[in-house]
């Protein structure tokens, strides 16, 4: 690709050339779309294929839950629950910017007297792109999460990878 092309391409302007896949930006999206219930997954960064097999597959998952987001203009507030238990969460926004997409900074905290208590996780994602062509696309968060506070015998340092895919 040729220097002019290259930097067309950087700054999403690449026009269509045959044999080239044309560069797009992503559409404008307001941060409204977070609000909401979110399902979330969130899976440790094993880099070994699982082969098919489910158990594998299944140990992959480091954790499961909901979260729930009130917007009010780049500010998040919200929870992330699982049976019983959960994490208070505060939270900024980044809205999306030319081709950078959407992204949070949030951190869950657990709430007191309860088994949560001390605990603290940091979230950091980007909405995943939209697809101009895509069926049935649902918006999903890609991001990592890592335990800012070391609780249960669990160090503080641990990173893993989440989805959370918004509910209907």
């Amino acid at each position: 690709m040729d220097r002019r092309r290259l930097l067309l391409s950087a700054a999403g302007l690449l026009v269509a050339t045959p044999g080239l896949v044309q560069a797009a930006s992503p559409p404008a999206v307001g941060v409204s779309v977070l609000a909401g219930k979110w399902t979330y997954r969130s899976f440790h960064n094993r880099p070994a294929l699982v082969d098919g097999d489910s158990q594998k597959a299944l140990r992959l998952i480091f954790a499961a839950a909901v979260f729930t987001f009130e917007i009010n203009g780049t500010s998040l507030k919200g929870a992330l629950d699982w049976q019983g238990e959960g994490l208070d969460l505060l939270g900024t926004i980044q809205p999306a910017n030319g081709p950078v997409p959407l992204s949070v900074a949030i951190v869950g905290s657990g709430r007191p007297k309860t088994d949560t208590d001390g605990w603290e996780y940091d979230y950091r994602a980007d909405l995943a792109s939209e697809w101009p062509n895509g069926v049935g696309q649902v918006p999903a968060l890609v991001g990592t999460v890592i335990r800012a506070k070391p609780h249960e015998g669990g160090p503080a340092g641990y990173v893993a990878s989440f989805i959370a895919v918004k509910q209907t």
